[in-house]
């Protein structure tokens, strides 16, 4: 079945989803990482096929709700959605950035990859160079790693103790409060793939020509602490998991299901969030009128004799693309 097929299929898909992903994938204070099925789709009852029928259908209501969200933060809205994406390589964090935000407009889309921190930025404090790469209102930000690998890396490599962890732990949750409390919608993922699927998309990087500039030999280095950071993981994720910004710990074997499982949380998101399009400050029909000064006669006719079916189509998709975010909310 092609996209096109797909899109204009008339078939329910929602009911697939038998609980809402950001229940199910919630890091809690119980939550045991090494009990996680890598493979898992929780909270979806439908195939990978099924999957991209989901995501073809709801790709109009993402579009819409981007759209609001932008719109409003021309009114003065402070309302904005930040996706943080941590996991080791190949994880599937690359694979977010280009299926998930691809689907809304990317002028209303903020991307930044974190690398290793620059020679400026180790003169600041860790959340200096995060500051600066935070979205604005109306904006869906999309953190590809994050302030978090501040946490990881000097864990994994024994470069911080227990109450300088502490310390830091307290030091990210005043600043996601502090973000929350001006109007960020946090989502947070860590995508967790395992050992052997690590090492099979290794190995299709290096055997795909379009694949090896992916690769670094660091890659495998990395590779070498998996089982650190499993443990490090474990430490970080339920003590960050905040009522206000928790982790959704989503399992990354099935490219497909990770995918659907960002794609689903954001719609929702940002159909809990509620925005209206903006109320205009201008009369709409003196308006009218001056554009109608500037054109032709036989212009006018044209339009008018397509004008009415025009706006019925309209009303029917949005009437139909509101019923869609309101059954997501």
């Amino acid at each position: 079945m092609s996209k096109k097929e797909i899109g204009s299929s008339s078939v329910s898909t929602e009911h697939l989803w038998v609980h809402d992903p950001r229940e199910v994938l919630r890091a809690r204070p119980n939550f045991l990482l090494e009990a996680m099925d890598r493979a898992d789709t929780p909270g979806w009852s439908g195939t990978s096929r099924e999957a991209q029928a989901h995501i073809c259908s709801i790709t109009p209501v993402l579009s819409m709700l981007q759209e609001r969200l932008f719109a409003a933060s021309k009114e003065g809205s402070q309302q904005r959605v930040l996706l943080v994406a941590q996991g080791l390589d190949t994880a599937g964090k690359g694979g977010i950035a280009k299926h998930v935000m691809g689907l809304v407009d990317p002028q209303g889309v903020h991307l930044h990859a974190f690398k290793k921190p620059t020679e400026e930025e180790r003169q600041h404090d860790f959340l200096w160079r995060i500051r600066k790469a935070l979205p604005g209102p109306g904006m869906i930000g999309l953190f590809d790693r994050s302030h978090y690998e501040d946490l990881l890396v000097p864990l994994a490599n024994h470069q911080m103790s227990d109450a300088e962890f502490i310390e830091r732990v307290e030091t990210i949750k005043e600043f996601e409060k502090e973000l929350v409390d001006n109007g960020t919608h946090i989502i947070k993922v860590a995508l967790m793939v395992s050992y052997q699927e690590q090492g099979r998309r290794l190995l299709t990087r290096l055997d795909r020509r379009d694949k090896q500039w992916k690769f670094s030999s660091n890659d495998i280095d990395v590779r070498g602490q998996w089982r650190t950071y499993q443990e490090v993981y474990q430490r970080i994720l339920p003590e960050t998991s905040f009522s206000f910004a928790p982790w959704y710990v989503i399992p990354a074997d099935r490219k497909w299901y990770s995918r659907l499982a960002v794609t689903e949380m954001l719609a929702r998101t940002l159909a809990d969030m509620d925005v209206d399009w903006p109320t205009v400050d201008y009369d709409v029909e003196k308006e009218r009128e001056r554009v109608l000064a500037t054109m032709a006669p036989e212009s006018i006719e044209a339009y008018d004799a397509k004008r009415e079916k025009m706006i019925r189509k309209a009303a029917k998709k949005n009437a139909r693309i509101e019923r869609l975010a309101q059954s997501l909310a």
